[in-house]
C-alpha cells in the first residue's frame, strides 16, 4: 500500500470525538440538571441514563447515514435523502433551525442564571438576569460577525476548560460522597414513578443533542469507515457516563430543598460541600465559559442551517444573502433568540428544545430504517431508535401538558408554524 501524504484539512478520530463531546457538554448540563432533579428526584441518574440510551441508538443511525451520505449539511442532507425536497422534509429542516434557536435561548438563560452569582461573591448588587442573557447574545453575535476563526478558538479553549473542571468535580465529588448523609437520597425509595423518570430524562434530552455535529464533519474525517462510528459511540458514551456521575454527585451531596432553591445554578451549589466558596466560584466561571462558547458555536451552526435549507429551496432564497459578509440568517437567529430567551421560562425552553430534537431524531432514525439496505445498517436498531424517540416525544408532551402547559403549546406552535411556512412557500414557488 502506498504511503499517503498527510492531509492537514482532515479530522482525526480524536478531533472528531472532541467535536461530539464539545457539542454535548456545552451549556446543557449547567442549564437543566436542577430541572431534572426537580422531576426525577433520587432517580435523576437513571433519567440521564434513559436519555443516553436514546442518544446512543440515534447515534448509530447517524453513523450509518454519515458514511453513506457524507455531507456538511448533516441532518438536513439525511432528511432530504429520505423524503426528497417535500413539504414534510422542509418542515423538519425548518424545525431543526428553530430548535437551534431554542437551544441558544436555553444556553443564554443558563448564562443569565449563573452570572448574578459573581456579584454575590463581591457583595455588590446584581442586575436582572435578562440583562446578562441579552448582553451575551449580542456579544456572541458581534463575535460571529467579526471572525469565525475566533469562534473556533473560543470553542477549543472552552472544551478543555469545562472538561477539566467537570472531571475534577466528578473526582472530588465521588470521594466526598463517602459518609455524606444526603447519599440516602439516591435510594430507590426516593425515585419518582417510571413515567416521571422517563419524562425527566426527556426534558433534559437537550443536554445530549450536540453529537449530531459529527455528521457535519464526516466528509473530512480520516479513515471514515472505521472512525465515524467510533467518534459517535465514544463521544456519546463518554458523555452518558459523565452526566450520570455528575447526577449522582449532585443528588448525593445536596438536600433536595437546597437543589430546588438553587435549581438554575445547581452545579455551582453542588461544588460548595466539597470546596466551599472556592468551588462555587470555579463552577460558576465554568458555567459562564461553557454557556458562552455554546452560544457562539450554536449561532454559527444555526445560521449555516438556515443558509443550507434556503439553498435547498425549503426557505426563501433571501436567507442565502449576506449582511456584512455573513449569512443574513445569523442576525435573524440572534434576534429570535433574544425574543425567546426573554419571554419563556427555563422549563418551557428546555421542553421545547428537547421535544424538537426528539422529533427530528425520530425522523432521522426512520430514514436510516427506510434506507437500511443502502446504508448497510441494521434495521432493528434504527427502528428501535425511531420508536424510542417517538414514544419519548409523546410521553414528554403528555406529562408536560399538566405541569408545563406553556412549554407544550410552544413546541406544538413551532411545529405548526414550520409546516405552514413551508407549505405556503412551496405553493408560492411552484
Amino acid at each position: 500500500m502506498p504511503i499517503q501524504s498527510k492531509d492537514t484539512d482532515k479530522i482525526s478520530l480524536r478531533e472528531a470525538i472532541s467535536i461530539g463531546i464539545g457539542g454535548m457538554v456545552g451549556g446543557g448540563i449547567f442549564a437543566v440538571l436542577g430541572l431534572a432533579v426537580s422531576l426525577a428526584q433520587g432517580g435523576t441518574p437513571i433519567a440521564f441514563f434513559f436519555a443516553g440510551i436514546i442518544a446512543s441508538l440515534t447515534a448509530y443511525s447517524y453513523s450509518k447515514l454519515s458514511l453513506a451520505f457524507p455531507d456538511r449539511g448533516g441532518t438536513v442532507k439525511f432528511i432530504n435523502q429520505g423524503f426528497g425536497k417535500t413539504v414534510f422534509s422542509g418542515t423538519i429542516n425548518n424545525l431543526l433551525w428553530v430548535s437551534y434557536i431554542v437551544m441558544l435561548s436555553l444556553y443564554a438563560s443558563a448564562f443569565g442564571s449563573y452570572a448574578p452569582n459573581l456579584y454575590q461573591l463581591t457583595g455588590k448588587t446584581s442586575m436582572d438576569s435578562h440583562i446578562y442573557l441579552s448582553a451575551i447574545i449580542v456579544l456572541a453575535t458581534v463575535i460571529n460577525y467579526y471572525s469565525i476563526s475566533l469562534v473556533s478558538k473560543i470553542e477549543s479553549f472552552a472544551v478543555i476548560v469545562k472538561l477539566i473542571i467537570l472531571l475534577a468535580f466528578v473526582g472530588i465529588g465521588v470521594y466526598g460522597l463517602f459518609g455524606n448523609p444526603n447519599l440516602e437520597q439516591l435510594a430507590i425509595s426516593n425515585w419518582e414513578s417510571p413515567l416521571l423518570l422517563l419524562t425527566g430524562g426527556m426534558v433534559i434530552f437537550v443536554a445530549y443533542e450536540g453529537f449530531e455535529l459529527i455528521a457535519n464533519a464526516a466528509p473530512d474525517i480520516v479513515n471514515p469507515e472505521k472512525n465515524v462510528s467510533k467518534a459517535y459511540n465514544y463521544s456519546v458514551w463518554f458523555v452518558v457516563f459523565l452526566y450520570v456521575i455528575i447526577a449522582i454527585v449532585t443528588v448525593g451531596s445536596l438536600p433536595f430543598k437546597t437543589i430546588a432553591k438553587a435549581e438554575d445554578y445547581v452545579l455551582a451549589e453542588a461544588a460548595k460541600p466539597m470546596l466551599g466558596q472556592v468551588g462555587f466560584t470555579i463552577m460558576t466561571i465554568a458555567a459562564l465559559i461553557s454557556t458562552f462558547s455554546a452560544i457562539n458555536a450554536s449561532l454559527y451552526g444555526g445560521s449555516r442551517v438556515s443558509f443550507g435549507v434556503a439553498q435547498d429551496d425549503e426557505l426563501p432564497h433571501h436567507l442565502t444573502s449576506t449582511l456584512w459578509n455573513k449569512p443574513i440568517g445569523l442576525l435573524i437567529t440572534a434576534v429570535l433568540t433574544l425574543l425567546i430567551a426573554n419571554t419563556l421560562e427555563l422549563e418551557s425552553i428546555s421542553t421545547a428544545g428537547s421535544a424538537g430534537f426528539l422529533l427530528i431524531f425520530a425522523i432521522v432514525n426512520y430514514v436510516a430504517f427506510k434506507l437500511s439496505k443502502q446504508i448497510s445498517g441494521k434495521r432493528i436498531i434504527s427502528l428501535f431508535g425511531f420508536l424510542m424517540c417517538a414514544i419519548a416525544f409523546i410521553t414528554l408532551l403528555i406529562q408536560q401538558y399538566t405541569s408545563n402547559f406553556v412549554g407544550v403549546i410552544v413546541i406544538l406552535s413551532i411545529i405548526l408554524c414550520c409546516f405552514v411556512i413551508e407549505y405556503v412557500y412551496k405553493k408560492h414557488v411552484s
